[in-house]
């Protein structure tokens, strides 16, 4: 079984603290495992920044917009930011937070 088909059926359990200056998904996207990472990073007016680290945002396809995101996450509404993360080609795996 892939990589991805795991995730989509066992989710891993995922915690980030309040707080957090920056916040790194790892993806894995159906098309052969392959992995990337999304960086949420709060800039100096404290709200955060959405980037594909190499990676249009696009190639997620995820059924929302990169403002819900960046939104979600000024509300540190991370489940919410994963939930709209999964609805594309790709899961998050991992996080790393600082």
């Amino acid at each position: 079984m892939s990589k991805y088909l795991e995730l989509r059926n066992n989710p891993p359990k995922l915690s980030i603290k309040k707080g957090a200056k920056e916040v790194v998904f790892t993806t894995i996207s159906c098309m052969c495992d392959n992995k990337h990472t999304i960086q949420f990073k709060k800039n100096e007016q404290g709200e955060f920044t959405v980037n594909g680290r190499g990676g249009a945002m696009s190639n997620w396809q995820m059924k929302c917009d990169t403002i819900d995101l960046t939104w979600a996450a000024d509300e540190e509404d991370w489940g919410e930011v994963i939930a709209m993360i999964n609805t594309g080609t790709s899961n998050v795996s991992e996080v790393r937070v600082r």
